[in-house]
């Protein structure tokens, strides 16, 4: 069973754990005979790992707590009536708490599903 995530770490003990996620990733898919060569490309970058992370731990965390602050909901930028929606606000959390993550958080907002 994983043991729960703390909350409020660092970025850089953030990239560790994505970096150590990247690596079993690796490790369960060649050891289960994917070529390297083939899979390597497609895993996401040690940033966008951590975005990924923290996008998991905001969608438990939304779940546990029921309902999102009306305050982001009304705020232009949140997303909120957008075709992304929840995803666009979560994500455009993760890059304010985390600025170094904005790129990550970019890239992975194009590749979210019903984005044209």
């Amino acid at each position: 069973m994983a043991e729960p995530r703390r909350t409020g770490r660092s970025l850089e003990v953030l990239r560790a754990e994505a970096a150590e996620e990247i690596a079993m990733l690796v490790e369960h898919r060649s050891r289960a005979g994917e070529d390297p060569w083939e899979f390597m490309p497609l895993l996401p970058t040690v940033d966008e790992q951590v975005v990924l992370i923290l996008r998991t731990e905001s969608v438990e965390l939304d779940a546990a707590i029921g309902q999102r602050s009306a305050h982001w909901a009304v705020h232009p930028a949140s997303g909120h009536g957008t075709e992304l929606g929840e995803e666009y606000h979560r994500l455009r959390r993760i890059a304010l708490l985390h600025p170094e993550l904005t790129p990550a958080v970019w890239k992975l907002m194009g590749a979210l599903p019903g984005d044209h």
